[in-house]
């Protein structure tokens, strides 16, 4: 399923590493304290510390707080699944970017395919949220892709770019802006995309990037789209790809560290 519409301005290839591999952790709503103690104890004990590699933990907002204690004074990042684009007031059941980054978060996944089908969240109000995160120190994790119709009708590129330009500012940069290619119908259901199609996604929304932002061919993709131990390895190869954004796998101590290694073979 290759989708040839898209924008050609040069042929990055494969970019240069001036950021560190990335693989975040999305637990979605899974795991109470105790899982979520016992899962982080293992990781801990099973990951070797690599300066090439950033990993982050994106938890359930419950869980947040007893996390950052617990990852404290280790190499694990903290993150989160959402952010409201207000600084404070009657938005019950919301979570502001201030809030999240006096926890001790710095990361904040923003546009997530689920929010946007099950939540109708739009592209405005996750550029709203983006800046919000960036008024706090958050580095904005933008999640863009398509669904299996769009990518079907030859309008996954297009999709992907429109996202691109209405939830990316112009602000955006390697310190304060991540972006996450998750076509929709890989996520949850096993479906990996093809690595040709992998590939020509993230050099179009590289391209993308650059023809917005001076500072555009730094900004890290990544890829997420059942990421699992077993596949990590040949997608962390393609040209382009910074990391992964994992799912369920990153529930199993096992599997995400598994993933983790894969990264480091291929730095």
């Amino acid at each position: 399923m290759s989708d040839k519409n898209f924008i050609v301005l040069n042929d990055p290839g494969k970019p240069k590493m001036t950021h560190q591999l990335i693989i975040a952790g999305n637990w979605k709503m899974n795991l109470l304290r105790d899982g979520s103690r016992k899962l982080i104890s293992d990781l801990q004990k099973g990951y070797t510390f690599g300066s090439a590699m950033k990993v982050i933990l994106i938890p359930p907002a419950t869980l947040l707080g007893s996390i950052a204690d617990q990852i404290r004074n280790s190499p694990f990042f903290l993150g989160a699944q959402n952010c409201h684009e207000e600084r404070f007031g009657a938005f019950t059941g919301e979570v502001s970017a201030e809030m999240l980054a006096d926890l001790g978060c710095k990361y904040v996944i923003l546009g997530h395919s689920e929010r946007r089908t099950l939540f109708g969240e739009t592209n405005n109000q996750i550029s709203a949220r983006a800046s919000a995160a960036l008024d706090f120190g958050l580095t904005a994790i933008i999640c863009v892709g398509e669904s299996i119709e769009q990518r079907q009708a030859g309008l996954a590129m297009d999709t992907v770019s429109k996202q691109l330009e209405e939830c990316v500012g112009s602000e955006a940069n390697s310190n304060n802006c991540i972006i996450a290619y998750e076509p929709i119908w890989a996520i949850g259901t096993g479906k990996t995309a093809e690595l040709q199609d992998i590939e020509e996604m993230h050099r179009h929304i590289r391209n993308v990037l650059i023809a917005k932002s001076a500072t555009g061919n730094d900004i890290p993709i990544l890829y997420g789209g059942s990421v699992k131990a077993e596949n990590a390895s040949n997608i962390f190869a393609v040209p382009q790809v910074g990391g992964a954004l994992v799912g369920g796998a990153s529930l199993n101590s096992q599997d995400f560290l598994e993933i983790i290694k894969a990264g480091q073979r291929n730095d």
